[in-house]
């Protein structure tokens, strides 16, 4: 096989040589280098079930912590809307809707930055440090006087809280193979399930801090207790979690070498921190990653519009403060009010929510590794959300059990991102592109929760039937977008069909696994769907 010549490594050992430290190849190859005794040493001294377990127990359980607290801190402004945040800051009109969608704005436009920040430094270093600014974030809202102070404090949120999604990312691609990374990536998303749930038990304990009982609100302490615990998370990833696999101080040499061995199969490296403007040029003119940012627009979409349904049907008195983020993370508590129940009751009944998504998010994990075709599950997790939708959008709301049963289906929408997450690791060849995919898929979340609103027009009113045919047509359109992604992949591999025996573990010694290359530069890449 032949490699374009600007990536090319030859396999002599001297020549290797003098190619490290340069970008030529990853840094799991300088490591295998200078462990070749380890690396001579039989796999069947390895027993690869027991090192997956021990890997799991090492680091998913701080990704899920840290993606807990990402939708705990963002989901708290949703339970605190429902207590007496509105009346303590004087928040008129918009500006309750204007605090949760500038914290999207603020996540946006510090993704693209993110990019460099992810190759200059180690992503778990780098998620740790922004997890615990974003608690400092979080428990500054405590000390929030009106409403732009409120504003500038969730606008920080935003801006540390936007590694997240491309952090975890990565660091889950460094120890898992393709299949192994989908069930994976589902038990740290889980995190945003228990938000849920812990979110409505916080809600409704802090409810009970009344004004005679502390010199605090409520709100104000579930805003400082919540930023605090943040800090501690983000303190745990900076000091336990690895920087790669290469690094931990809990595995031995022979351990480290068989993994490598085992993830030299993705061929999409472990880490290289050299940044290379011509990947992003790349990606740029990828048909996936464009397929990809519509899919993932189309799915947040539901969120925001179901959002509004459901306020607009709800209580025209909530008519003001329909233009944000979406059901899950703002306005949920919100719906459940409207429906009749008191602010005690909304935080208990959204709990449920949080069941849903977990039970879905495991549900397309479990069946990737099982079965693969990652677009299936995508559509099966649509379909529910779009009835959801439906019951949202056209039950009267004197329905409450068919409006709850709505608001709760549409959380099956949730797990389909942990599957755009675990394609972009999977099918992004090249650190410095694979960053910028990340970045734009977690990018593209935030641009389907700032657009969604802006489909209901004052001149539909009152039934705004357009925006309601919407939420029917967007999930639609996702699950075609979703099709046509998998057609492009199928098509790709055919292309590459001589070369579909080269993706085994045998080769992983060869620089040429561990090369700079991208998905597009390297012919023995393998496009998974």
């Amino acid at each position: 096989m032949s490699t374009p010549e600007k990536s090319h490594i030859g396999n002599d050992v001297e020549e290797v040589a003098a190619h490290k430290g340069t970008g030529e190849v990853d840094a799991a190859w300088e490591f295998l280098d200078g462990h070749r005794e380890a690396a001579n040493i039989k796999d069947a001294s390895v027993n690869l079930a027991a090192l997956r377990r021990k890997i799991d127990w090492h680091i998913v359980p701080l990704m899920f912590c840290c993606y807990t607290m990402q939708f705990l801190d963002k989901v708290i402004l949703n339970y605190a809307g429902v207590m007496t945040i509105r009346q303590d800051l004087n928040l008129q009109g918009n500006d309750f809707s204007n605090v949760a969608t500038f914290l999207f704005v603020g996540l946006l436009c510090f993704e693209i930055p993110n990019i460099y920040f992810l190759q200059l430094f180690p992503a778990a270093k780098w998620l740790g440090a922004n997890v615990i600014l974003w608690g400092v974030a979080t428990a500054c809202g405590a000390a929030a006087t009106n409403y732009q102070t409120l504003l500038v404090s969730r606008v920080f949120l935003g801006i540390f809280e936007a590694t997240i999604g491309p952090s975890l990312l990565l660091i889950s691609s460094q120890w898992y193979t393709k299949s192994e990374q989908a069930p994976r990536f589902s038990f740290w998303y889980l995190g945003l399930g228990l938000g849920q749930i812990l979110g409505g038990a916080v809600s409704y304990a802090f409810q009970h801090i009344t004004p005679g009982s502390s010199s605090l609100a409520g709100w104000r302490i579930m805003f400082l207790t919540l930023g605090l615990v943040t800090v501690v998370i983000g303190s745990c990833t900076a000091i336990f979690l690895p920087d790669t696999p290469m690094k931990a101080s809990w595995l031995s040499d022979v351990e480290k070498v068989a993994l490598l061995r085992h993830v030299s199969v993705n061929q999409t490296g472990i880490q290289n921190r050299k940044f290379r403007g011509s990947e992003i040029i790349e990606a740029l003119i990828d048909p996936q990653l464009w397929l990809m940012l519509l899919a993932v627009i189309l799915v947040r979409l539901q969120l925001g519009r179901t959002c509004e349904l459901g306020t607009q049907s709800a209580n025209q008195v909530y008519k003001q403060l329909s233009a944000s983020s979406g059901v899950v993370t703002t306005y949920s508590a919100t719906l459940i009010r409207n429906l009749g129940y008191d602010p005690k009751q909304a935080a208990l009944m959204n709990m449920p929510s949080g069941a849903v998504s977990i039970f879905f998010t495991l549900l397309v994990g479990y069946g990737i590794r099982k079965q693969s075709h990652r677009w299936a599950w995508i559509v099966a997790c649509l379909i529910p959300a779009i009835i959801g939708g439906g019951l949202m959008s056209f039950l009267p709301t004197s329905n409450r059990a068919g409006c709850l049963a709505g608001l709760y289906l549409v959380n099956a929408v949730v797990a389909p991102l942990a599957v755009f997450y675990n394609w972009t690791a999977a099918n992004f060849g090249g650190a410095t592109k694979r960053a910028f995919a990340a970045a734009v898929v977690s990018g593209s979340f935030s641009i389907g929760n700032i657009i969604g609103p802006q489909t209901f027009q004052a001149r539909d009113a009152p039934d705004y039937r357009p925006a309601k045919i919407s939420v029917m047509a967007t999930q639609a359109g996702c699950a075609l977008v979703t099709f046509l992604l998998f057609l492009y992949y199928v098509w790709q591999n055919k292309k590459r069909q001589s070369a579909a025996d080269s993706e085994t573990e045998d080769s992983f010694m060869s620089p040429e696994v561990w090369a700079r290359m991208t998905d597009k530069e390297n012919k023995r890449f393998r496009y998974t769907y």
